[in-house]
């Protein structure tokens, strides 16, 4: 390699890191400050009184808390934590735990911006049939719900088997107060719950900020090595191969669910499903989680969480190509080309 070709190498790698990290930055800041003020101001035991008696319906709407509690995936687990505390059943908290960092706005939106437009991407002068911003919003949507109600329910069948066993001593209820966190003493003045909202907020913007630095550098690197051509080749020629691999990446980066949208995206070429793969086990499955979820769950509960999830991704996944490279080039009208008159 010569000493252009290496000047040109460092220039894309630049340029592609910076993308990435200046086009999920705001929304790692709004992400953020929503963490800090629902910290503050809303009591947790408010979400244990409003889920129903029925367990589908209560793993349903567990799923659909993060629309109003939208929390990522880095700090959603000591939350997590405190509702198991104070007797919120483990389906329901798996649940959110796992459909949480994608099903909530900041993360849909951020999914809708990054492939806003891509539904016009060609290759080789033809139409690519790329999913655009809200055909992915609902895709990813639809299986994360699917993937955390499935998960849940293989995770309650466990629990009815092996009870408090699969958690931590630190997310076992207490014996005698129930009643959570005890707030005697606390300064509830204003300034003081401003103060608190900015330490959170401030110390989830670093630690995400943190994850998603070295998820950029990841993805710059991987782009690099693997040139657009090379991985639209993969796709084409097996797609279960880019579905996996992409899943891999998404376990390997360990990227926020509110910055992955931004790197599935550069991918331009690359085929939807494998993209929808990596927007949907990243969140749910990672390095840095799985750290984290030892905090709370024992190896026996980890590793079936791991394990469904990570094998209903591929399955559906591999549904939803088979089904889009069907149906995208009968109903996706390709964009009308304007002939400019002399």
């Amino acid at each position: 390699m010569d000493s252009v070709q290496a000047f040109d190498r460092i220039k894309d790698f630049i340029l592609i890191f910076t993308s990435i990290f200046y086009e999920a930055l705001p929304f790692i800041v709004v992400g953020a400050i929503i963490a800090g003020v629902l910290e503050e101001m809303l009591p947790q035991n408010l979400i244990a009184r409003i889920l129903p008696k029925s367990k589908l319906l209560g793993i349903g709407m567990g799923a659909l808390l993060g629309l109003t509690f939208p929390m990522c995936e880095c700090g959603i687990i000591p939350v997590m934590r405190r509702l198991l505390r104070k007797g919120l059943p483990l389906s329901c908290c798996v649940a959110y735990l796992l459909a949480g960092p994608i099903i909530n706005p900041v993360v849909l939106f951020s999914t809708y911006v990054a492939f806003s437009g891509m539904e016009n991407a060609t290759e080789g002068g033809r139409l690519s049939y790329q999913m655009g911003g809200i055909m992915m919003v609902i895709c990813r949507l639809s299986m994360a719900f699917l993937v955390s109600v499935v998960t849940s329910l293989v995770v309650d069948r466990l629990y009815q088997k092996h009870g408090n066993t699969l958690l931590t001593p630190l997310a076992l209820p207490p014996k005698e107060d129930a009643t959570g966190e005890n707030s005697k003493g606390k300064n509830n003045s204003g300034f003081s719950r401003l103060s608190r909202i900015s330490e959170t907020a401030l110390h989830d913007f670093i630690d995400i900020s943190v994850y998603l630095t070295l998820g950029a550098l990841l993805a710059a690197f991987s782009r690099i090595w693997f040139s657009h051509e090379t991985i639209a080749e993969l796709s084409r020629a097996n797609i279960a191969a880019a579905i996996l691999l992409m899943m891999g990446f998404a376990v390997l980066l360990c990227l926020c669910s509110e910055a992955d949208a931004f790197v599935a995206a550069s991918f331009v070429t690359l085929r939807p499903a494998a993209k929808l793969g990596f927007l949907v086990i990243g969140p749910m499955v990672d390095l840095k989680l799985y750290m984290m979820y030892t905090q709370v769950f024992r190896p026996k509960l980890i590793w079936t969480i791991f394990l469904t999830v990570a094998l209903q991704v591929f399955l559906y996944t591999m549904i939803v190509h088979y089904l889009w490279e069907n149906l995208a080039p009968r109903y996706v009208t390709p964009p009308a080309v304007t002939v400019k008159s002399n």
